[in-house]
C-alpha cells in the first residue's frame, strides 16, 4: 500500500491531499431550496470518511440570479449558502477531506422560463440546442455585473470554509466567450483570442482582490471543443498556458468536447459501452506542456486506470465520480486490500440520465447512494440469524441475497435457469451493454463470501418451500413478456425478448410496436437491423423510447442511424392479420380515427413484463403476513410485523418485478431497504 500511486500525498500549494483519488465536481441534484442540507451532505461526508483525498461540490453552482439551474443546483448567489456549506466542510475535514465547490454563470445553458424569468445571456446570440433558449448578447453593464456576481460567490465559499473553487468553462458562460462559435462581442470581449479571453482572466482578478492570494483557484474548462470552427486543440493548448501565466489558477481540470447536444455531452462524460478513459492521453499532453497541476475525470471507472493515470505522469489528481456513486467506500478497500470487493460502476449512467431529466441523481448498481441517511451502504448484522429462502435469482433476488448474508442469515436461492441474472442477461445480449453483467458478477462474489447456497435448475413450488422450513420466503421470480395488447393476433407475434433470445428467427421486414418505452425494443431493433432486417419502431408516444434517458439512448441512436431503422410516433398497433406470406399490422391513433396499415414479415411487440407470481399466491395462506407489506415500516427501516395468520409457517414477501414491471434499480432497491431490516 505504501508504494501504491494512487494512495500518495499530492501538495497543492499549501494544501495536502492524502492522495491522489477525488470526486470531481458534479451536481446529483439533491439541494433544498437551493441548499446543501442534509441529503446532500450526507452523500459528500459517506465518501470523505471512507478516504477521498478531496471531494468537488456542486457540479455548477449558480453565482448570478439570471443563471437559473435547469436542474436542481446549489444556489451561491444566496448569503444564507455559507452557513450550509460550512456544515458540509466541516463534516468532511473532520474526516481528512479537502472541499472545493465550482462555480459558474450558465450563460445560454438554461433557459428563460426557470426561476425569476430573466432573459437568458451569453457571449452571443446563438442558441443552445440542448436548452432551446435564445439568449440575449450581453451588454458591457451585463459583464460588469456577472464578474462581481463571481467574486461575490467566491467570497461566500471562503467564508464557509471551504479549501477552494473551481470555475466553470465548459459549455457555460466563461467559455462561450472562448469559442468562436459562440462569441459575436464586438468590443474588448470579442474577436482576438486575447479578447475572447479577458472576461476569464477579468473575473479571476475580481475574485483575487476578494479571497487573497492563498485561497485554491482552479478552473474546469474545454481545451478542445472537438467540434468543426470551435476551439481547437491547439487554442487549448495555448488557453492552458495562459491560464497558467495569469498567476492567478491554481490547478487545471481538463475536458475535451462540447455539451451542447446530447451525443455531445455524451461523447464528454462516456456511458456504459463507450471506451474508458477517452481523454486521458489528451489531459496528460495538457499537463506535459504546461508542467502544472492538472486533474481529469471522463469514465475513469476503475482502479487499474486511475492508478495508470497517475504513475504514467498524465495526472496529479484522477477523478472517479461516478465509481464513487457505484462505491463511496472505493478509497477504504483499496487501503485495506479489497479491490476485488469494490462495486464496479456499470457506466449504466442512470445517475445523470436521472438530473437531466429533472430528477435526483441515484446509481442503477447501489440503491443506497443518494440515501445515505436512511440507507446503508455496509449492513449491520441482523440480532438473530434466521433462514431465508429466496425463490429468483435476477437483480432483485440476488441483492435480497446478499443483503440476508451479510446480516448474518442462513441464506438460500433457487434460480430456475442455469446461470443468475434474470433479465440482466437479456440486457448484456447487446456487445456495448455486456457491463452490466458485473451487476451480477459482484453480487454473485458477495454471496459466496456470506456462504449463500445456490440452486440452479431448480423451479422452486411449494414442495420446495416445505422442505426448506424457512422462517422467512421472498419471491423474486421477476415477470415474463406481455404482448396482450392487440384486439386480434396475439399468436402472429413475438416479443422483444425472443428476439433477444434467439427464441424467434429474425424477419427481414419487421414492425417493433414499443409500448414500454424501454431498453428491449432499441436492443431488438439493433440486433434486427444488424442482421440486414429492414425496421421500423412504432410507438403511440409522443416521443420514442421516454424511459431511455438522453444520455443513454444516444449511444442506442448512433447504432440504429446507421443501419436506417425508422421511427414512428403517435401510432398505436391494433391487431395483426395474416396477408399470403405476409402480416398486415394495423395501426390506430389516441387522437382520433386514423388508421394506416404496415405489411411486414414480423411484428415484435415490447410491452413490458407481467408478474411471474404463480407461487406467490399459492404461499400466501401459509404465510404469518399474508404477503401484507406494512409500508410506513418499509420506508422507516424498521422490521416487519404484519401478522394476519397466526398459524403462519414463515414471513411471505416479493420484490422486483415479480411486483410490476419496473427498472433494474427498483428491483435492487426493494431488496435492500426490506432485508436491511429482517
Amino acid at each position: 500500500m505504501a508504494e501504491d500511486p494512487l494512495l500518495q500525498p499530492y501538495q497543492l500549494r499549501h494544501l495536502r491531499l492524502k492522495n491522489r483519488l477525488m470526486i470531481s465536481s458534479h451536481e446529483p441534484a439533491y439541494p433544498e431550496d437551493g441548499m446543501p442540507k442534509g441529503r446532500y451532505r450526507a452523500y459528500h461526508v459517506e465518501r470523505a470518511k471512507a478516504g477521498v483525498a478531496m471531494t468537488m461540490t456542486a457540479g455548477s453552482a449558480s453565482v448570478a440570479r439570471d443563471s437559473p439551474p435547469v436542474f436542481n443546483n446549489i444556489l451561491a448567489w444566496k448569503d444564507e449558502v455559507v452557513g450550509w456549506m460550512r456544515q458540509l466542510t466541516d463534516a468532511c475535514h473532520d474526516h481528512d477531506c479537502a472541499v472545493m465547490i465550482q462555480l459558474t454563470h450558465l450563460g445560454r445553458r438554461t433557459r428563460w422560463d426557470k426561476g425569476d424569468w430573466l432573459p437568458v445571456v451569453s457571449a452571443g446570440y446563438a442558441r443552445e440546442p440542448s436548452h432551446k433558449a435564445f439568449p440575449k448578447c450581453a451588454e458591457d453593464w451585463d459583464i460588469a455585473r456577472i464578474i462581481e456576481d463571481y467574486a461575490d460567490a467566491a467570497e461566500r465559499m471562503q467564508a464557509a470554509g471551504l479549501d477552494g473553487i473551481e470555475l466553470q468553462a465548459y459549455g457555460h458562460l466563461m467559455d462561450q466567450f472562448w469559442s468562436p462559435l459562440t462569441n459575436d462581442q464586438q468590443g474588448p470581449y470579442g474577436g482576438s483570442l486575447n479578447n475572447r479571453l479577458r472576461f476569464t482572466f477579468d473575473t479571476l482578478s475580481a475574485i483575487r482582490e476578494r479571497v487573497g492570494p492563498e485561497f485554491i483557484v482552479g478552473i474546469r474548462y474545454v481545451a478542445d471543443e472537438d467540434l468543426p470552427g470551435g476551439l481547437t486543440s491547439e487554442d487549448g493548448l495555448e488557453i492552458s498556458r495562459r491560464l497558467k501565466a495569469c498567476g492567478m489558477v491554481d490547478f487545471l481540470n481538463v475536458i475535451r468536447g462540447h455539451i451542447d447536444t446530447d451525443a455531445g455531452l455524451t461523447d464528454v462524460i462516456p456511458v456504459q459501452g463507450m471506451a474508458s478513459a477517452p481523454h486521458l492521453d489528451f489531459a496528460g499532453r495538457i499537463r506535459a506542456e504546461t508542467e502544472f497541476p492538472t486533474f481529469h475525470a471522463a469514465k475513469i471507472q476503475d482502479v487499474a486506470t486511475a492508478r495508470h493515470a497517475i504513475a504514467s505522469g498524465k495526472l496529479d489528481m484522477v477523478g472517479m465520480t461516478r465509481a464513487h456513486m457505484a462505491d463511496p467506500h472505493l478509497v477504504a478497500k483499496i487501503r485495506r486490500g479489497e479491490e476485488d470487493r469494490i462495486r464496479p460502476c456499470l457506466g449504466a449512467n442512470y445517475c445523470l440520465d436521472r438530473i437531466y431529466q429533472g430528477g435526483m441523481a441515484l446509481c442503477l448498481h447501489n440503491p443506497a447512494t443518494g440515501r445515505e441517511e436512511t440507507e446503508p451502504h455496509e449492513i449491520p448484522p441482523a440480532p438473530e440469524r434466521k433462514r431465508v429462502l429466496i425463490i429468483g435469482a435476477g437483480p432483485a433476488g440476488l441483492e435480497a441475497a446478499r443483503v440476508a448474508g451479510a446480516r448474518g442469515h442462513d441464506v438460500i436461492v433457487h434460480e430456475a435457469a442455469n446461470e443468475p441474472g434474470g433479465q440482466v442477461r437479456l440486457t448484456a445480449q447487446t456487445p456495448r451493454r455486456k457491463e452490466m453483467l458485473q451487476l451480477v458478477q459482484w453480487r454473485m462474489a458477495e454471496c459466496a463470501r456470506y456462504d449463500v447456497r445456490f440452486h440452479f435448475n431448480s423451479l422452486a413450488d411449494e414442495e420446495t418451500v416445505s422442505e426448506a422450513s424457512p422462517d422467512v420466503v421472498i419471491v423474486a421470480t421477476g415477470g415474463l413478456p406481455d404482448t396482450g395488447v392487440l384486439t386480434e393476433g396475439e399468436d402472429l407475434v413475438v416479443s422483444a425478448w425472443d428476439i433477444l433470445t434467439g427464441d424467434a428467427q429474425p424477419g427481414t421486414n419487421v414492425l417493433i410496436y414499443d409500448d414500454a418505452g424501454d431498453y428491449p425494443a432499441l436492443q431488438a431493433a439493433e440486433k434486427l437491423a444488424r442482421g440486414g432486417a429492414r425496421v421500423e419502431i412504432v410507438s403511440r408516444d409522443r416521443a420514442f423510447s421516454p424511459e431511455v434517458m438522453a444520455m443513454s439512448l444516444t449511444a442506442s441512436l448512433r447504432e440504429l442511424k446507421q443501419h436506417d431503422v425508422r421511427y414512428t410516433v403517435l401510432w398505436r398497433l391494433d391487431a395483426v392479420t395474416r396477408d399470403g406470406n405476409g402480416l398486415r399490422a394495423l395501426l390506430g391513433s389516441d387522437y382520433g380515427a386514423f388508421s394506416e396499415a404496415r405489411m411486414v414479415d414480423q411484428v415484435v411487440v415490447n410491452h413490458g413484463t407481467r408478474p411471474l407470481d404463480d407461487l406467490y399466491f399459492a404461499l400466501r395462506d401459509r404465510s404469518l403476513n399474508g404477503g401484507e407489506v406494512d409500508y410506513e415500516a418499509l420506508v422507516d427501516g424498521q422490521p416487519q410485523q404484519v401478522v394476519r395468520n397466526p398459524e403462519g409457517a414463515f414471513r411471505l414477501y416479493r420484490i422486483g418485478d415479480a411486483v410490476a414491471a419496473r427498472n433494474t434499480h427498483a428491483a435492487i432497491y426493494d431488496a435492500l431497504r426490506l432485508v436491511k431490516a429482517i
